[in-house]
């Protein structure tokens, strides 16, 4: 008859097997008792300052989206210009259409005249998340051609050339020279 011979209890991993774990083996354990997924803002902030993701996926046949934590700062630089412009275009079409011009745009045209808070509101809140989902793709590549980053850059020339353009329309309307 063959005889099984049992283990000393002093492994932590067969005590926690057998359930008669102590209270002073918990001292050895490395994990936490509060679960770290629950703490979502401090997921956040950390995320900010130690990222991991910094790259896209290496692999081209990778087709699923992979988000990254660390975005370059000329993209913040860009986002903040595009988003200055944009409430300074707020501004200047506002001003012009209180001096005779007309919006080209028949949707903001009708928003603008029925309630222009709104009209802003809805143009900042637009580009905005626009921009938001611009710079989450942005080192992706638009119908595998253009790097959409670069998308951004065209964005923000496109309202430089827009506001010279509400600038040159205010000094030609109202005659004051601005710049």
């Amino acid at each position: 008859m063959k005889t099984i011979t049992r283990r000393s209890s002093s492994d932590w991993a067969s005590r926690q097997l057998q359930g008669i774990a102590s209270d002073s083996a918990g001292a050895d354990e490395r994990r936490q008792r509060t679960d770290r997924r629950k703490r979502v803002l401090w997921s956040i902030v950390y995320g900010s300052f130690n990222p991991r993701r910094r790259r896209p996926p290496r692999r081209l046949d990778d087709s699923r989206f992979q988000a990254l934590d660390w975005h370059g700062a000329h993209l913040l630089a860009v986002s903040l210009g595009i988003l200055i412009l944009n409430v300074a275009d707020a501004f200047f079409t506002v001003e012009l259409l209180s001096r005779g011009a007309i919006e080209a745009n028949p949707f903001m045209a009708a928003l603008i005249q029925s309630n222009p808070i709104l009209f802003a509101s809805l143009k900042m809140a637009m580009t905005g998340f626009s921009v938001l989902l611009l710079v989450v793709l942005g080192c992706y590549r638009f119908m595998r051609v253009l790097r959409v980053e670069l998308i951004l850059y065209g964005v923000l020339i496109a309202y430089l050339v827009l506001i010279g353009h509400e600038i040159s329309m205010l000094e030609r309307i109202a005659g004051i020279r601005i710049l």
